[in-house]
């Protein structure tokens, strides 16, 4: 099978970011790897991966390999000073499953929005009552060196495409 609309795709690869400041890109650095102890599984079509990934990964079967660089334009794009956001720290309590250590600058805080989905905040500055939160991609504005395998390709489940997620043993489900 072929990856393509709702199909259920399994990766292993090397992701690798640079930069470009000063008109000069930074040489690229290991960012991630999912190797075959910890693929990456995704719907294809419903996965919040940056189109362009998609389409490069369109067509392609199991035992493929890829190799192809997406720009910051086709990735995750430049930082939006609208999602850096100041909050009360007493929305972050013990109550709320977290604890002091969690607010330290620097991490990146498990969240959820309004409609129960997963998202991270990584904490930029500690504001005494409150903290300074940014919500960006934690990939924005770096160029993206991806190099890997397709190691499965299958057809979706229709709850995987009415819940929008891969189910079962390398899913939300497990």
């Amino acid at each position: 099978m072929k990856i393509q609309e709702n199909a259920v795709v399994g990766l292993t690869y090397e992701l690798k970011v640079s930069k470009i400041e000063d008109d000069i890109e930074s040489v690229p650095f290991e960012a991630e790897v999912r190797d075959e102890d910890d693929p990456f599984y995704f719907l294809f079509g419903n996965s919040g991966l940056p189109e362009k990934f998609e389409e490069l990964m369109a067509g392609k079967s199991v035992g493929d390999t890829f190799s192809f660089v997406l720009k910051v334009e086709e990735a995750y794009g430049e930082a939006d000073d609208e999602l850096l956001v100041s909050l009360p720290k007493s929305q972050f309590s013990k109550e709320n499953g977290f604890n002091p250590e969690m607010l330290q600058e620097g991490n990146f805080l498990p969240l959820m929005d309004e409609d129960g989905y997963s998202m991270q905040a990584k904490v930029l500055k500690d504001l005494g009552e409150n903290v300074l939160l940014d919500f960006n991609h934690p990939l924005v504005g770096f160029d993206l060196h991806f190099d890997g395998k397709v190691i499965e390709v299958r057809e979706a489940t229709q709850e995987e495409m009415e819940h929008g997620h891969v189910h079962g043993e390398h899913g939300a489900h497990e």
